[in-house]
């Protein structure tokens, strides 16, 4: 199976490509519109800023072949953010994969930001989480978050409930970081190579 991570302005590749291949695949790295195109699954992960990794996207025409893609994609972190509508994140535009604002955490009751550390995620549903439990621990570092919608398929609370992980046809995306959260994380990413086209 060929598995495509986009290349953009964000960091963190290394530890997705390593989680790969714990599951004895080999990805490739690529900003190459043909090879995203080909690739059976396509991963978007990200740490890094909205409107930098926006631009970077936009001057090489990824944000249209994005949103055009027909296979299997999953978006980590900043990759889930950048599918939302928009982001306060330095007021930037998003793709709009899903009809979602992104909003920077308040610090409020004592709650640090970043968020960081782990957390359960909860009311778990789509292909994604077969095989997971509910409360199951995830990893999260970050300091924006997506609000709860339609297509939030899991929820976790920091100061308020938030989007864990959100679905909307063969796009997938979650908040936490699936190659740094264990046994959960790697069972995700199982199943989301698992998803059939």
């Amino acid at each position: 199976m060929k598995v495509a991570i986009v290349k953009y302005n964000a960091g963190n590749v290394q530890s997705v490509r390593f989680a790969l291949e714990r599951l004895g695949v080999q990805a490739t790295w690529t900003d190459d519109p043909v090879a995203l195109k080909n690739a059976g699954k396509v991963i978007f992960p990200g740490v890094g800023e909205a409107s930098s990794a926006m631009r970077y996207l936009k001057e090489r025409g990824l944000d249209e072949l994005i949103c055009s893609l027909e296979q299997p994609v999953l978006g980590i972190c900043l990759g889930l953010q950048l599918f939302c509508r928009h982001s306060e994140e330095n007021d930037t535009t998003c793709l709009g994969l899903f009809d979602a604002e992104v909003r920077l955490f308040r610090p409020k009751n004592g709650l640090k930001v970043p968020h960081m550390g782990w957390n359960n995620l909860c009311h778990l549903r789509g292909p994604l989480f077969d095989g997971v439990a509910e409360q199951s621990y995830a990893y999260f570092v970050h300091s924006y978050y997506a609000e709860e919608n339609p297509q939030t398929n899991a929820s976790t609370e920091y100061g308020a409930p938030f989007s864990a992980a959100m679905q909307r046809d063969n796009f997938y995306a979650v908040q936490f970081h699936p190659e740094k959260s264990g046994s959960t994380g790697q069972k995700i990413l199982n199943n989301f190579l698992r998803i059939k086209s």
